[in-house]
């Protein structure tokens, strides 16, 4: 799949986790053996999953191999973007300022809070009946 060198970043969402492997040469963009257009067919999901690279004025430069696991479309979209910055910022120092200003450095902390003993949810109690 990637031969020669190449960078690594990892980038989390949720229960999504993407292991994003960047390489010198084609513009090839593969997930899980897919083409990215093919992975994200929803336009919001694949300018989340490129953003990094349109940010540092990159498209088509690299090669971009990602293995995805975990979570939903969404939140993998979101993982691939962190883990592509990730790795962008080893490839070159100079794209931090530009990742960074975009918000893509920063990972979302927000996971789905545990189902607590005696509520119907995480918060959602029975309905209190005074009478």
């Amino acid at each position: 799949m990637v031969t020669g060198k190449y960078f690594e970043g990892i980038g989390r969402r949720k229960a999504a986790t993407a292991r994003v492997r960047v390489t010198a040469g084609t513009g090839d963009y593969m997930v899980n053996g897919k083409s990215v257009k093919e992975y994200f067919p929803l336009t919001v999901l694949l300018s989340q999953a490129t953003s990094p690279l349109r940010v540092t004025q990159n498209e088509g430069r690299f090669g971009v191999s990602v293995l995805v696991k975990g979570g939903g479309i969404p939140g993998q979209s979101v993982a691939v973007s962190l883990g592509l910055a990730r790795a962008l910022l080893l490839v070159d120092a100079t794209f931090k300022k530009a990742l960074r200003n975009a918000g893509l450095l920063t990972r979302d902390p927000r996971v789905k809070e545990r189902k607590k003993p005696g509520l119907k949810k995480a918060r959602k109690a029975k309905q209190y009946t005074k009478r």
